[in-house]
């Protein structure tokens, strides 16, 4: 099985060191503040703050790296063609990393802001992945 899955099973490991990244991230740059505490964020703290932004981003990357993951494994138990596995895991991957890259540069309430273009980037690799497992069982 694992001679024909390299390109799924690369991305799968870029998602997850992607999210490891941003935790490390996260807890350095929060623990970098005087009177830091352990598992609190400021709440009076906003997109101007880098230790928010790093928060969030690891946040946001658990909230739909889950459901993310979840599909990649459904696809793989429902033989999702592989071609297409390996194109959207990748698209998801790449588009985590550029919204992380962006939100850590980018300090603004804008909405859409330049991040919010690569979650949704993400979001549609998500849903082509669960479509074309429901494509399977038809």
């Amino acid at each position: 099985m694992t001679a024909s899955y390299p390109l799924i099973f690369w991305g799968i490991i870029v998602i997850i060191a992607t999210v490891i990244v941003q935790s490390v991230i996260a807890a350095t740059t929060k623990a970098k503040q005087p009177d830091a505490i352990p598992g609190k964020i400021d709440p009076s703290l906003s997109h101007s703050s880098l230790v928010f932004r790093t928060h969030r981003t690891f946040m946001n990357s658990l909230e739909n790296t889950t459901f993310m993951l979840a599909t990649i494994f459904l696809g793989l138990f429902m033989g999702v063609s592989v071609f297409w596995m390996g194109i959207w895991i990748w698209i998801y991957a790449l588009a985590r990393i550029f919204h992380m890259i962006l939100y850590y540069g980018i300090a603004t309430e804008k909405n859409p802001s330049p991040r919010s273009y690569f979650y949704l980037i993400g979001l549609i690799a998500n849903i082509a992945l669960l479509v074309q497992c429901a494509l399977v069982l038809i």
